[in-house]
């Protein structure tokens, strides 16, 4: 067996300790890092490439088996060794689906941990062998071009923040997208409190922090449960004063090859920050609610968004639709003289208590009118997605087949 590269997930820093001094005497097998949350281990797993990932199940924020699902969309090329002082065949059983290779149970030895690591790396080498010289990544190679969606409205208390991390949640749930929440409400941003994330780095951290490139952005990213990746607004409103418009403009550049969906979350005023995310973003979702301000102060964004010739961009948005406010569906499109794009039936009762929860309802009511108005925004951006890409592959079809046919007429 050669050389194992190894990252140890664990919350406690003695336990962490304790098993690199374990390892430590195993000629063949290395230490590449040590991680202390499922978040953080996801994205050391997704820079260092470890080979095995030793996790422990138990472990605040994320536990350890919701990690290692992550781990296997994230990083398939690593092989996951849960960690438990559980025996039982219920937790072995979930560890196993959520795609562990293999289950020790604490406290065990330095042998009977090198030796599970050698058995689990030599099958993963047979594999490849089998299957190639590498497996694939999950489309790591390829760039992913991703669409920049930039919510907006013209006043707060309308939903944008809740529309806006509930649809990210609803794409990156899926495995299938790599979805990206950026909070550019630098002075009151409160995409982490609507998830329930604590940031300990932010988005003015990251500007102070030298050279705006991907590999050091991804490093100030946190991790939510569902796989999305959110980069958070300052923790403190003076601190906004810290992030320019260029430097949101070279961090959305970065990102977008390397994420399907990137979702801005802006704040309610036309400034600089917002107007980049415009220039950038591939749609622009104005929200809306059902009130003469409202839909009034939207008139008039319409027209400044048309002055900025970004009117192709624009969806609209109709947050909290009901009977009961006096109006429907026509009458606001009528008053925009606009196009109703995506309608969001008023729920406030499953709305209210999943903030407060600092749970998205998309998966603390999924049952509920607004999660099913958010799922049918999700597939309408998938579906559409997958049209645009196999648009795309006809026409470089019908190309090469133009080129043949050219190069069959005229004998070259």
């Amino acid at each position: 067996m050669k050389g194992v590269s190894v990252l140890i997930v664990d919350d406690i820093s003695d336990t962490r300790d304790s098993i690199r001094r374990l390892l430590q005497f195993e000629e063949d097998i290395e230490v590449l890092g040590e991680a202390g949350s499922g978040s953080e281990a996801i994205l050391m797993a997704e820079k260092l490439k470890p080979d095995i990932i030793l996790m422990d199940i138990n472990m605040p924020e994320m536990d350890g088996i919701r990690t290692t699902e992550l781990m296997a969309l994230r990083v398939p090329q690593s092989s996951v060794i849960i960690m438990s002082v559980q025996g039982e065949q219920e937790y072995l059983r979930r560890a196993m689906v959520a795609g562990a290779r293999e289950y020790i149970v604490k406290p065990f030895t330095g042998n009977e941990l090198a030796n599970v690591i050698a058995k689990v790396y030599e099958m993963d080498q047979r594999k490849k062998e089998v299957f190639g010289e590498q497996l694939k990544k999950l489309d790591e190679t390829k760039p992913r071009n991703g669409q920049i969606i930039s919510f907006f409205s013209t006043k707060g208390g309308v939903g944008k923040t809740t529309l806006a991390t509930n649809l990210a949640v609803q794409l990156a749930s899926s495995g299938k997208s790599r979805v990206l929440l950026v909070d550019l409400n630098l002075q009151f941003g409160d995409v982490a409190v609507f998830l329930n994330l604590a940031p300990k780095r932010t988005i003015a951290d990251l500007t102070q922090s030298g050279p705006i490139k991907f590999s050091e952005i991804q490093s100030y990213f946190l991790t939510h449960t569902s796989g999305l990746q959110v980069l958070a607004a300052p923790t403190r409103p003076e601190y906004a004063e810290l992030v320019t418009a260029e430097q949101v403009e070279q961090i959305l550049n970065e990102v977008k090859s390397h994420f399907d969906y990137i979702i801005c979350d802006n704040v309610s005023r036309f400034e600089d920050v917002s107007l980049v995310s415009f220039d950038v973003a591939t749609q622009i979702w104005l929200v809306v609610a059902m009130d003469v301000p409202t839909l009034k102060n939207a008139k008039l964004s319409l027209e400044v968004i048309e002055g900025l010739h970004h009117t192709q961009k624009v969806r609209v948005v109709l947050n909290r639709a009901s009977k009961e406010m006096g109006m429907d569906t026509r009458d606001v499109e009528k008053s925009l003289n606009s196009k109703i794009c995506y309608e969001i039936p008023s729920d406030g009762r499953a709305l209210v208590a999943a903030l407060n929860r600092g749970m998205p309802f998309v998966t603390s009511y999924p049952m509920s009118f607004a999660a099913e108005g958010i799922r049918k925004m999700a597939e309408v951006l998938t579906n559409s997605e997958d049209v645009r890409k196999n648009s795309l592959e006809g026409k470089e079809r019908r190309s090469l087949s133009s080129l043949r046919e050219f190069r069959r007429v005229f004998g070259f």
